[in-house]
């Protein structure tokens, strides 16, 4: 054979390999494809949908609550995810299984939140709840029955149901998705100011918040949930240190964080209003993302 003719023969060859290995050129996938999407599902009451006051003193929801801004820092490492707000202001534990506030297509915040985990199944990178803070209606402090009825009747009804929240949503999440829920702070600190009779009201109502905040972590953690400290971020048992506060004075630090973090110290017409503010939001946020071991 002529050299030119081998060398044809051995192109040909070399040509049917290739093919033969690489498959049709049909099939070559392209070097950038599309990743899944994830979600991160918000649950919850009006922290939950960032709800503040506005200019009238109108509480809205806004783009700056905590889900808000918790999504802004996980989407750094997740560039698909996706934020799915399902919060309903004013919700208790009770309305977030019943419904009554809110419109969802299943009838409650519960059951949407069930719907949704259960179709996007295996897609869920996190579930963030907040809820129980509506719950002790008669957590006042006009009389020792107005307390007592708090302590024994609100509070573990809260946390029996919150047990039941928790456990849908474990059932239809599955083991492996991580879901946060959180203590809360305190508003009621705000009344320091307002002489002895408003020390008197921060004083209790921080120990029936340490109480309250104690039965729906015990909740959390029997239902294998992690827990935001909030309560301890906002340093709302700390009256013995002090700290300035522009246009208020010294005050302790407890005090201090909730009129610096809120608008609860606020003059109206804005105020007093017991939302986060968007500096306020920012520390939940911060506190969802160390408690579910994400930051």
């Amino acid at each position: 054979m002529s050299p030119v003719r081998i060398a044809l023969a051995v192109a040909v060859a070399v040509g049917a390999a290739v093919t033969a290995c690489s498959g049709p050129a049909t099939s070559v996938r392209s070097p950038v494809e599309a990743v899944p999407a994830t979600y991160y599902l918000a649950l919850g009451d009006s922290l939950s949908q960032g709800v503040q006051p506005d200019a009238a003193g109108i509480s809205v929801k806004t783009g700056q609550g905590y889900a808000d801004q918790l999504y802004e820092m996980l989407r750094r490492s997740q560039p698909a995810l996706q934020l799915v707000k399902l919060g309903c202001p004013s919700e208790t534990t009770a309305t977030m299984i019943h419904g009554g506030i809110c419109h969802y297509p299943g009838g409650s915040q519960l059951a949407a939140a069930v719907a949704f985990l259960s179709a996007h199944r295996g897609h869920v990178y996190l579930v963030t709840i907040d809820i129980g803070a509506n719950d002790p209606e008669d957590c006042s402090l006009s009389s020792l029955h107005a307390i007592a009825s708090c302590v024994g009747t609100d509070l573990p009804g809260a946390a029996g149901n919150l047990d039941t929240i928790l456990a849908r949503l474990r059932a239809a999440a599955g083991p492996s998705v991580r879901i946060v829920g959180m203590s809360y702070y305190l508003p009621a600190l705000a009344e320091w100011r307002n002489g002895l009779p408003g020390q008197a009201v921060a004083w209790v109502s921080e120990r029936l918040a340490v109480l309250y905040n104690d039965v729906l972590e015990r909740a959390y953690a029997s239902s294998g949930v992690r827990v935001a400290n909030v309560f301890g971020a906002f340093e709302t048992s700390d009256f013995g240190n002090q700290a300035a506060v522009p246009g208020i004075g010294t005050v302790p630090r407890n005090v201090a964080r909730i009129c610096q973090w809120t608008w609860a110290c606020t003059s109206p017409p804005r105020g007093p209003n017991q939302h986060a503010n968007q500096a306020g939001y920012g520390v939940i946020a911060r506190a969802f993302l160390s408690a579910a071991g994400l930051g």
